[in-house]
């Protein structure tokens, strides 16, 4: 029985070692391979959370320059942001954040600055969409017609197309052009939902061009079938 035992044992032996043989350093590679990969989702993660944190901290800053109401230092701020942290959400917020606060300081050129960096570097097509409006609505002050209508040729997702076209008619009917102006309020009114309280605001401006807003409703609403 014993030398049995050990004849089957030696065979089993040998089977594994012709088995490692074949196959051992591709399931070394494979065991290392996964490992590697484990090691660098974690590093990656880490590397995620402290970038996070730094934008964070920094975020925190600008927001302390705004309520200082310190011009300069809100540059500074929004300046480290962007150029450590510019692929955060961050980043986005504080060039929103800068942009409303130099306009408020009378620093219109900065303002402008920094929501051109959000309309073209901001990762959240959402974030694109707002600094575009507004830097649209800043270019207007200047009578930038030209760019102001460049920076809302742009796409932007779906829920910010109403106030895209809104904003084009404003540009529209400044520069008294009131057919275009009429059209582009026809889309916004159109895209806007019926109980968007915006819409109300769109349909005095619809008003204000000539065109009746209970004429669309009545080419919106669905055609009754007979029976």
């Amino acid at each position: 029985m014993a030398t049995h035992l050990d004849l089957e044992e030696q065979e089993q032996l040998d089977q594994l070692k012709h088995f490692w043989n074949k196959y051992g350093t591709l399931i070394t590679w494979v065991v290392l391979l996964v490992a590697g990969a484990v090691v660098a989702w974690n590093g990656w993660q880490f590397y995620q959370r402290n970038q996070a944190a730094q934008a964070a901290a920094l975020y925190d800053t600008l927001e302390q320059a705004v309520q200082a109401g310190d011009a300069d230092r809100v540059e500074r701020a929004f300046g480290d942001v962007k150029s450590r942290f510019g692929r955060t959400a961050y980043a986005q917020q504080a060039g929103l954040l800068a942009a409303k606060s130099l306009a408020d300081k009378g620093k219109p050129e900065g303002s402008r600055a920094a929501l051109a960096w959000v309309a073209d570097n901001a990762v959240d097509p959402g974030y694109q969409a707002i600094a575009r409006l507004r830097l649209a609505a800043e270019l207007m002050d200047t009578k930038a017609w030209d760019e102001a209508l460049k920076q809302l040729s742009a796409g932007v997702p779906k829920p910010f197309e109403g106030l895209v076209a809104d904003r084009r008619g404003d540009i529209y009917a400044a520069q008294g052009k009131r057919d275009e102006a009429r059209a582009e309020y026809e889309k916004a009114w159109k895209a806007l939902g019926a109980g968007s309280e915006y819409r109300r605001l769109v349909e005095i401006k619809l008003n204000a061009v000539g065109a009746d807003p209970k004429t669309l409703e009545a080419t919106a609403a669905p055609a009754k079938t007979n029976p």
